[in-house]
Formats: C-alpha cells, structure tokens, sequence
C-alpha cells in the first residue's frame, strides 16, 4: 500500500521526508515539488503520487506511472554547495535507489540476496533491466542565486508488462526478484539511504566520499563500452563545425574503469587514451546488451 501513514511508519529519518506531501493522481510530481518549492516548501520535502499521468524523463522521454504499481516521488533539496555540483544530485539519486530498493526486497523477501546496480549515470538496474528514472531540476531565483533542487524519481516497483518500446529493456522490482513490493517500504528505505548519501556529498561537495559504494554497483565497470555523441547539428556552431562533427559516425569504444569525484565516467579508449566523460556530453552503451 502506498500512502503517506504508511511511508512516515517505516521511515527513519531527521530530514529527508520528514514532509511528505501525497497525491492519488497527479500530471506531474516535479511540477508539483517546483510549485511547493516556490511556496517556501522546507528541504527534504517529498512529493508522492499513485499515479503520474505527465511524467517526464531524460532527453525528453514520458515516464509511465499507472496507479498501483509503481513509485512518482519527487525530492526538494536546497543544497549548500555550488552550483555547478548540483548535476552530480541525480549520481547521489542513483546510488541511493539502489541500496534502498535492494533492502526493501531483502527485508521482504526472508534469505534472498538480490542486488540492485547501476549502469552510469544513473539508471538502476535488476536482473538487467532498468527499473528506475530520475530527472533533476535546477530552479534559480530572479537574482541568479540557486533556489531550489527538485529530484524527480520514477521506480517500477509491481509493474508486470511494458509499453513495446521499452519491454526488451524496462523491469521492475517484481521481475527481478519475483515477488510483489510494498512500495511505501520503498520510499522509506530509498529516502533513508538518499539522507546518509546526502549528506556526504554535502560535507566534499563531490562523489569522493561516496565512489566506493557506487563503484561496487556500477555494471559497466571492467567492460567495454559505446560513447554515443548526444549533440545535435543545431548544437554545433558553424557549417564548417558541422560538417567535420557529423562527416563519420561518433561512436568510439573502449573501456570503463570507474568514475572520478565528480562523478564522470572514467573510459580507456581503443585508441589508449584515457578520457573523463561527463553524462551530458555523450551517452554510454553496452556492447554486449542493455547494461
């Protein structure tokens, strides 16, 4: 059961949704969280909706909440640190889905060992499919000060069939480990491990104190991977620029070796070259299927 009693119940935190703010139905919970945030909503306030019929994803892309499966939370933080670390939020995210969605189905499930990890940046995964979305926003004030960050998650926790497009990638905690979720369980465990993770990144305003334990989860890890150039033509200044980036197919492999502090993604190229890739620049792929 999903519902604001139930969450507060299980939760065991200081900050992080200590104001949850509930909806059965709603167009979009980061919509909802940015209107909150302007209202003067406190840092760790946490929007939770049954069902999300506007969700947004990366790049774009609708997110799926039909009611009664899945989570749409959406996360207000206000962050003491600069801004240009703020990306580095949805990695925190990531991590924190993880480890908490993965003690939810352990706690649930008597003598089970399953393992969430991630597939850089920030796409949960379980038995190889990709459970969970996030997308965060950076909302400034009209001086140019940082006002607000709004981190909207999406998981698929008792979602049994998927849209076509996404059936051969897209799974949710109940196909991975076979057994439906309480998903107020979820949200409690995942803002429980968002607050410790938090915080960290608060104290170095990077992923120093936090690398080891995503590392330990990051699936691309020792293995060779695509980088697909994400930029537009229009994105690229002069006819000239244009024709030399899009002349041949940007695709270059190589492999990855872990991320750094700021949470790029560290890849030995075919060539020797070592390069930091920063998730905005290029898009990863997996040679050897979606993870």
């Amino acid at each position: 059961m999903l519902s604001k009693e139930h969450i507060s119940e299980q939760l065991h935190t200081r900050w992080a949704a200590a104001n949850i703010w509930y909806k059965d139905i709603t167009d979009s919970t980061n919509d909802d969280a940015k209107r909150l945030a302007e209202e003067g909503a406190p840092h760790g306030m946490l929007v939770v909706a049954d069902k999300q019929e506007q969700g947004r994803g990366s790049r774009g892309r609708s997110w799926e909440t039909p009611a009664g499966a899945n989570i749409a939370m959406s996360l207000i933080v206000r962050p003491k640190v600069p801004i240009e670390c703020v990306s580095m939020l949805t990695l925190v995210m990531g991590l924190s889905v993880a480890e908490g969605a993965e003690q939810a189905i352990n706690e649930s499930i008597s003598e089970s060992s399953f393992t969430c990890n991630i597939k850089w940046p920030n796409d949960v995964i379980l038995a190889e499919r990709k459970i969970c979305g996030i997308l965060t926003e950076l909302h400034m004030e009209p001086s140019g000060e940082m006002s607000d960050v709004v981190i909207g998650v999406g998981i698929n926790v008792n979602m049994a069939r998927f849209p076509e497009d996404i059936k051969d990638v897209a799974g949710s905690l109940l196909t991975g480990c076979g057994r439906p979720i309480d998903r107020s369980l979820v949200v409690a465990r995942v803002m429980e491990r968002f607050e410790e993770n938090y915080e960290k990144f608060e104290k170095t305003h990077d992923l120093s104190l936090l690398k080891d334990q995503y590392e330990k989860r990051l699936v691309n890890k020792g293995l060779r991977v695509m980088l697909l150039d994400t930029k537009k033509p229009s994105e690229v200044k002069g006819r000239e620029e244009v024709e030399e980036k899009f002349a041949e197919p940007q695709n270059e492999q190589g492999e990855a070796l872990g991320i750094t502090d700021k949470g790029e993604l560290i890849v030995r190229m075919d060539t020797g070259e070592v390069r930091e890739v920063t998730a905005g620049d290029v898009s990863v792929r997996g040679l050897y299927g979606y993870v």
